[in-house]
């Protein structure tokens, strides 16, 4: 059975492998200081939320997301890291992740829910499919 609640400050050290899992996933490491940075945000602030997958009493998955205005329909819901460890995966911890945060936007009064993956991450696809429609945007970082 699948745990899904909040990350608290307790969770820091196993927070910190999952989130370092995710960004090497996507050959995005960075400094230790980042990781501190992000931590304190997750914590602190009101517009930031983490959560996070149990499974037998282990985190085995996280997810990072916030809520936004929208300029033609109500909030919306930004699911932005998903991340489950590979030996975790396909017992239902990304689907638990996804589920509680389609809870929360609903609560909210979001009028959607998305989040953006790469083109080629069949793995997560999978599981996309599933529960989401693609409908087929594709994504572009201007540098700022």
């Amino acid at each position: 059975m699948i745990d899904i609640r909040s990350l608290t400050a307790e969770d820091r050290a196993d927070w910190e492998v999952l989130a370092r899992g995710y960004k090497g996933f996507y050959s995005n490491l960075l400094p230790a200081d980042a990781y501190d940075k992000t931590w304190q945000r997750l914590l602190d602030g009101p517009d930031l939320h983490g959560i996070g997958a149990w499974l037998d009493g282990r985190l085995v998955g996280i997810a990072h997301y916030l809520c936004h205005a929208a300029f033609w329909t109500a909030d919306c819901c930004y699911l932005q890291d998903l991340y489950v460890a590979e030996e975790a995966r396909g017992q239902g911890a990304g689907r638990a992740l996804i589920d509680e945060v389609a809870l929360v936007a609903r609560a909210r009064g979001c009028a959607r829910l998305y989040w953006t993956t790469k083109q080629d991450n069949e793995v997560a696809r999978a599981l996309y499919d599933k529960v989401a429609e693609f409908r087929g945007f594709i994504r572009y970082d201007h540098p700022v």
